[in-house]
């Protein structure tokens, strides 16, 4: 065999073995960079949905032809890839709005009963459990403005919880009682565990032996992997009257010695890695940015909240390279595959985007989006001005987006890809797959 034939044939293994291989934990790795190794599908059309008791809004995990996905019912389901079929539900005791992850012989997933589970992943059945100080969503009086302003509420808007990481052995999550920690993944035993200053949603990034998340106290943290020491913390911004516009639930991404992550500060953020020296921050118009950003090719992709957008950043320099309009909040965080990223949005609606058109190039809508965006939205596709938002009380905002906004199949779930499909759910209650 020619030395051009031999190279050829290396590659082409190369490329199919790369093509094959699984990615099974939120972002798609320890180092959250949102880029799976995938065929991107040419198109949205619907493959299966499999339909649970409760809404989705965590992200799937996809390995060896199995989708795991938590639900709001309490289960962590075991979905069979190709055809939507159940192969196995394990009972959480509690909503579980985290991601899962997949390492080994288990998938290990966090549950709103405050304990880390770990499942055997061929059968359902527990392997062992680890119990926190206990679960909660961000409180404060008169939170985000809701009256009245002396009583105590949780953040109607705080959906997810911390989706554990796994690398070297260790379980790494975030929890309501403000710890991130650190859970040997064999034996579920406390390896460390570092108080932040409250709730800890975010879902820790691993890279280069150094753990990074957020917390809602409005810092950024860099902690030893192996000891839990604090290497660094970073500062974002302050809101003490009504916490509106402070604190990270969202999640970053690491890449070439930069941290990046969004706030709901409105800005977004590129961190030197070793130090956590700021290297450029972003404005974006008063929104937050809840999603966690995906970083491919020198870009970094986000979408934002109240500024509507699809948002391409320079990884380097953070000038803005282009954004697409979403028309209304997206918390979903892009995934990219190819030349392509894909992210869902709170009408019910999937988008693909081109990457090198710069382009929307298809949309998936929920039966929600169907049956009641007309009522919801205008011929823009935004949110009509009036019915919407009535109402000044936490009781009111917890109608207004459950019963009317979601009433469109909200997408908050962040997509997987794996072999040319998407994967995500949807606060419908189903997990969908499509592609082409």
């Amino acid at each position: 065999m020619k030395r051009f034939e031999v190279v050829m044939t290396l590659c082409l293994c190369s490329a199919v073995s790369a093509a094959q291989e699984s990615q099974p934990i939120f972002r798609g790795g320890p180092a959250h960079l949102g880029v799976y190794v995938s065929l991107a599908p040419k198109g949205l059309a619907l493959k299966w949905t499999f339909p649970t008791d409760g809404a989705i809004v965590s992200s799937p995990a996809v390995d060896n032809g199995v989708v795991y996905a938590g639900s709001a019912d309490g289960g962590l389901y075991a979905v069979d890839a190709a055809t939507g079929k159940l192969r196995w539900r394990f009972d959480a005791h509690g909503d579980v709005n985290s991601s899962p992850a997949v390492a080994g012989d288990s998938v290990y997933v966090v549950s709103l009963d405050g304990s880390l589970y770990a499942v055997d992943k061929a059968t359902g059945r527990q392997r062992w459990t680890f119990a926190t100080r206990g679960e909660h969503r961000f409180v404060a009086a008169g939170n985000l403005g809701a009256l009245p302003s002396a009583e105590m509420m949780p953040d109607p808007w705080d959906f997810y919880l911390s989706s554990p990481t796994v690398a070297g052995g260790v379980v790494y999550f975030g929890c309501g009682d403000g710890y991130i920690y650190a859970v040997d993944a064999l034996a579920g035993t406390l390896r460390w565990s570092y108080k932040t200053g409250d709730v800890v949603h975010s879902s820790p990034a691993v890279s280069g032996g150094i753990v990074y998340a957020g917390s809602s106290d409005t810092y950024f943290y860099a902690l030893n992997a192996e000891t839990g020491a604090l290497l660094w913390r970073f500062k974002t911004g302050d809101d003490p009257k009504t916490h509106l516009m402070a604190g990270i639930p969202g999640s970053a991404a690491v890449a070439n010695g930069t941290v990046y992550f969004g706030c709901r500060d409105a800005n977004f953020y590129a961190l030197d890695a070793r130090t956590g020296n700021l290297k450029w921050k972003v404005a974006n118009d008063g929104s937050w940015v809840i999603s966690s950003p995906a970083v491919a090719d020198g870009v970094v992709y986000y979408t934002t909240s109240d500024s509507h957008r699809f948002q391409a950043l320079d990884a380097d320099s953070g000038k803005v390279l282009y954004w697409l309009p979403t028309n209304i909040y997206a918390f979903s965080s892009p995934a990219i595959a190819g030349s392509h990223a894909y992210f869902g949005a709170f009408d019910g609606r999937l988008h693909d985007v081109d990457l090198k058109k710069r382009a929307y190039a298809d949309v998936f809508a929920t039966p929600g989006y169907t049956a009641n965006g007309p009522r919801s939205l205008d011929p823009d596709g935004g949110l009509k001005a009036d019915g919407i938002w009535t109402g000044d009380t936490l009781d009111d905002t917890i109608v207004n987006l459950r019963v009317k906004i979601f009433s469109m199949g909200s997408i908050l779930s962040s997509p997987a890809v794996q072999d040319g499909s998407v994967y995500f759910g949807s606060v419908d209650g189903k997990l969908y797959a499509v592609g082409n």
